[in-house]
């Protein structure tokens, strides 16, 4: 029942629905443990009852464990990580990323001095780049159109920039690409506390949708898995990734993906992690199908 009705949850009190979604693919070990009781009982019946379970679990995260189709030519590479205000090794957090050969690399949670090696070590390969705030796009292809894009919860005082917008000029057209790092949430004794972070995603999502250009790629810290409710003013718009857990978070055991890849007018054909950096993050890599 949690499994396929989720959306039933309430929200209210502690957004105990977003909690529970944000977790929901660990619920098939619920079921591998009702396949295991159901054997040692030597039940038929015992064993019939877990199969709801099972494919409700497959219903919605089945299509995750399929394998990704082979890289076409109109495909665009991107890389999205939030390499931590604490990275001891920015540097060899530049250089692994690099490693992949993206051709865009959206970072989160730059902060002086850390953010002038990112630019050193990125400039070589990554000609184009755009910083607003703490947070930067790395393109290989012409950036244009650069502007801050306001995600800032209305509660928030003082200096907040999280946001930007570019128009990367690529092979196959211009494509609008969207960065953004939105507000922590907290796991507290009265459930889960993410107001802040469902506002900004409220003000990115009408951000989405003013956006003229056809094709939209989002690239962010989003502190949200794509099943968390508090993220609907974005996957009401944007497709994720159709392939691939590529679960980031926390990078020493990583729970749930909450460093997402999206796009519009496009396919995100397959999601997996880089090898852990510095952060406390795992980067994602994602592989876009360009219409």
């Amino acid at each position: 029942m949690l499994l396929a009705f989720h959306r039933a949850v309430p929200n209210s009190p502690g957004r105990l629905g977003s909690l529970l979604e944000v977790f929901l693919p660990w619920l098939g070990l619920a079921v591998a443990v009702l396949f295991g009781l159901a054997l040692l009982r030597r039940s038929a019946i015992a064993l019939a009852a877990p199969l709801l379970p099972t494919a409700a679990w497959t219903y919605l995260f089945g299509g995750l464990l399929l394998p990704g189709e082979e890289p076409g030519a109109h495909e665009l590479l991107v890389v999205q990580h939030n390499v931590s205000d604490e990275n001891p090794d920015p540097a060899g957090t530049a250089l692994a990323l690099a490693d992949a050969e993206p051709d865009l690399i959206a970072l989160e949670e730059l902060v002086p001095p850390a953010l002038q090696v990112y630019e050193k070590t990125l400039a070589p390969a990554y000609p184009y780049h755009a910083v607003r705030g703490t947070v930067g796009l790395w393109s290989k292809h012409p950036l244009t159109g650069v502007r801050l894009l306001d995600v800032k919860p209305p509660q928030v005082a003082g200096p907040w920039s999280r946001g930007l917008r570019a128009v990367v000029h690529t092979p196959r057209g211009e494509i609008a690409a969207y960065v953004a790092h939105l507000p922590s949430v907290r796991v507290r004794a009265s459930g889960l506390a993410s107001s802040w972070r469902d506002e900004s995603a409220g003000l990115l999502g009408k951000a989405l949708a003013a956006e003229e250009v056809r094709t939209v790629i989002l690239l962010g810290d989003l502190n949200a898995t794509v099943h968390d409710r508090g993220l609907d003013p974005l996957t009401s718009r944007m497709n994720v990734a159709e392939r691939g857990f590529a679960f980031s978070f926390p990078a020493a055991f990583p729970l749930a993906r909450i460093d997402q890849v999206m796009a519009r007018s496009a396919t995100v054909a397959h999601v997996r992690t880089l090898p852990a950096t510095g952060s406390d993050h795992l980067p994602v890599i994602g592989r876009i199908t360009l219409r």
